[in-house]
């Protein structure tokens, strides 16, 4: 009786990082008080710094000003998680799969809103086309945070909102912001 051949072993393939993964770094990265300490904030608007994300994914560290924010956007086809490392954030989200192409309005419906508040320590992880927007809604205090997006991200959506309508403004691409 003769066995059967054992295939020659492969050689070892990284799995994507997890929205798990990303939240994991996150709180990781935002854990080190020096890389936190050693952010420039400025004043008047958003700061940031690329950093190593796990699996080759796109990480950043982002200073947030008093009364500064996002807009409403979304990244695309990347899962993502971010992290409150100093100060307070507030997450303005929808709780709504929404149609990745072909339109340029929407009317949303009522009850899909979401709001989280997130002190230092805090996180979340969300999937694919989450749309939402981010805010430093202190008046006296920066907020710093850590970001990692799984794949780099390809583009950014940006939507304006009145009332349930929101509208497609522009894609961003990432020779736009890097």
């Amino acid at each position: 009786m003769s066995l059967p051949a054992t295939p020659a072993p492969s050689a070892p393939t990284t799995a994507a990082p997890t929205q798990a993964d990303l939240l994991d770094f996150v709180r990781r990265t935002a854990a080190d008080r020096d890389l936190i300490a050693s952010l420039p904030l400025d004043p008047e608007g958003r700061t940031w710094v690329r950093l190593e994300g796990p699996g080759g994914s796109e990480a950043w560290l982002i200073g947030w000003p008093p009364g500064t924010g996002t807009g409403w956007h979304d990244h695309a086809d990347s899962v993502g998680a971010f992290l409150a490392a100093s100060g307070e954030l507030k997450e303005n989200s929808l709780a709504a799969r929404l149609p990745t192409d072909g339109w340029k309005t929407l009317e949303l419906s009522e009850g899909v809103d979401r709001e989280r508040r997130l002190t230092a320590g805090q996180g979340r992880a969300f999937g694919r086309h989450h749309v939402h927007e981010v805010l430093n809604e202190s008046t006296t205090e920066h907020a710093v945070s850590v970001h990692a997006y799984y794949p780099p991200l390809p583009q950014i959506r940006r939507y304006s909102r009145t009332g349930q309508t929101l509208r497609l403004e522009s894609v961003e691409r990432p020779e736009d912001w890097q």
